[in-house]
């Protein structure tokens, strides 16, 4: 199996740093390409382009912490900053911009009501990512 462009959303866990550190494994094999993506989800009730100054400074100090990373795997990686209504729908759109191969996504262990749970986004992007995905379960 060869990914050539890799799409890691991340959200700022240790679930995304290994995701990072997985997908530079994965690129370098095939002198891939890495893009780590944040979503800042802008509620209803403001325009789309709304300038969210703390959630782009919080984006921009988790996408310098994954360049670190990935840096430490020598390996290099785009970051880009996402605005969209919903988190889910941004991070496929992007995928079907991009041309991507493989969507990763660092996962981490969660329950709602003491059911395991991935949450929404997740199944989401299961659903209509257009490229194969691969969760990557983190455990502390």
């Amino acid at each position: 199996m060869e990914f050539h462009k890799i799409l890691v959303p991340v959200i700022g866990t240790e679930a995304d740093e290994e995701a990072i550190k997985v997908a530079c494994r994965l690129a370098k094999k095939n002198k891939g390409k890495i893009w780590a993506v944040y979503v800042i989800t802008i509620r209803r009730a403001l325009p789309l382009d709304a300038e969210m100054e703390p959630e782009i400074e919080k984006a921009e100090g988790i996408l310098d912490h994954m360049e670190m990373v990935a840096d430490e795997e020598d390996c290099e990686i785009e970051t880009d900053i996402l605005q969209s209504r919903e988190a889910a729908p941004a991070i496929v759109d992007e995928a079907v911009e991009r041309e991507i191969d493989l969507i990763l996504m660092g996962v981490t262990y969660g329950t709602r009501f003491g059911q395991f749970s991935l949450g929404s986004v997740v199944p989401y992007v299961l659903k209509n990512a257009p490229c194969r995905v691969i969760l990557y379960q983190y455990t502390a």
